[in-house]
């Protein structure tokens, strides 16, 4: 069974940094897209980042672009998004999700999904 699971998340003080991880098992996603999406209270879930697992090709929204960088390991089937100069605004429940379509940013065009990681940043 296809399974995505994310961990990393917690509480970071405005201007650290955090790691997230998504390790994936159950299938080969060699030919997917892995992406990361944010939900904060009260809004929809948005796109963060994305990355080809065969190649690395890399795409992020424009409020991260800069400060996170998405990157994969092969080895260990698990993809990071590194997140650096965190805002308050940052604070949501990242998702990792994987997409038979590429890299794509909606959230629609993903066919598996983690359970989440929260992310508070604040002082």
């Amino acid at each position: 069974q296809e399974q995505l699971v994310e961990s990393g998340g917690g509480l970071v003080q405005p201007g650290g940094s955090l790691r997230l991880s998504c390790a994936a098992s159950g299938r080969t996603f060699s030919s997917y897209g892995m992406g990361w999406f944010r939900q904060a209270p009260g809004k929809e879930r948005e796109f963060v980042a994305a990355i080809r697992w065969a190649n690395g090709y890399t795409y992020y929204a424009d409020s991260v672009k800069g400060r996170f960088t998405i990157s994969r390991d092969n080895a260990k089937n698990t993809v990071y998004l590194q997140m650096n100069s965190l805002k308050p605004e940052d604070t949501a429940v990242y998702y990792c999700a994987a997409s038979s379509f590429g890299t794509q940013t909606s959230e629609t065009m993903y066919d598996y999904w983690g359970q989440g990681t929260q992310v508070t940043v604040s002082s």
